[in-house]
């Protein structure tokens, strides 16, 4: 605390008299910091008040959730941490996902491009019914703006969770298109993630009928990799963009009629 006020070249009258202000403002005398209070924070190791850490934040220009966690209060863990506690009743959980893609082919934060993310999201580390000792396995995938290729189960803008665990294209019996095991595969071209079949040398995507996109094949291992099964999905029901823009391309060079 004392570094981040010196490093603003702020003394405690400076920061009491801003506290002063920003109680007027919002109305409340809690957020108030005199400077014996400053003091005990800074030399004493006295946890501020919810109020007057969000005056320490605002002052400091710091982010209240930076300032938790020195005082061992993580609260940015807390849909991680939350996982182990599920609770019976369906309700919503907020958690702010903040992530950044696979940069190889051109992939970032509302991209057109399908790609894997580089950093699991911190609020997606522990996702509920995920056991705690598979997450070394999973990865976490975007699914590009431009690519309907899964619409309308895998709409543009979706997050999925890979089981990099599982490379296997399974050939157990599905009975509806949401059994139909889903896998992301990383191509030369870029990653593609929906439904693949494996015959004889060849790794081939079926798209879903209703993209009207074609289907597409690679040769393996040079051409395409098996990164991994779908186990978890984070989609919209509705396209949340406009999605004017043409239909996927897909690699005529290489189409599913010259599969031998």
């Amino acid at each position: 605390m004392r570094q981040a006020r010196e490093t603003l070249g702020l003394t405690y009258r400076d920061v009491e008299q801003a506290s002063y202000e920003l109680a007027a403002k919002r109305g409340r005398p809690d957020f108030i910091l005199h400077i014996s209070r400053l003091a005990d924070i800074e030399n004493r190791n006295v946890v501020p008040s919810l109020h007057k850490l969000y005056s320490l934040a605002t002052i400091y220009h710091l982010s209240p959730l930076q300032i938790s966690g020195w005082y061992e209060a993580p609260f940015q863990q807390t849909f991680e941490d939350g996982a182990a506690f599920p609770a019976p009743q369906t309700h919503l959980h907020e958690f702010p996902a903040g992530f950044s893609l696979d940069s190889r082919f051109g992939a970032g934060p509302g991209s057109e491009c399908t790609g894997l993310v580089n950093e699991p999201p911190d609020n997606l580390r522990l996702f509920p019914g995920i056991k705690e000792e598979a997450n070394a396995h999973i990865r976490y995938g975007y699914i590009g703006l431009a690519d309907r290729r899964m619409a309308p189960i895998l709409r543009p803008g979706s997050m999925v969770m890979v089981d990099t665990a599982v490379r296997k294209i399974e050939e157990a019996e599905w009975y509806t298109e949401y059994d139909r095991p889903l896998y992301f595969v990383e191509t030369r071209g870029g990653y593609r993630c929906g439904w693949f079949l494996k015959l004889k040398s060849r790794l081939v995507m079926q798209p879903h009928m209703l993209s009207h996109c074609a289907p597409e094949a690679w040769r393996t291992p040079e051409e395409a990799e098996v990164v991994g099964k779908v186990v978890g999905v984070i989609t919209y029901l509705n396209d949340p963009w406009d999605c004017g823009r043409e239909v996927t391309h897909t690699m005529q060079s290489d189409s599913i009629g010259k599969v031998p």
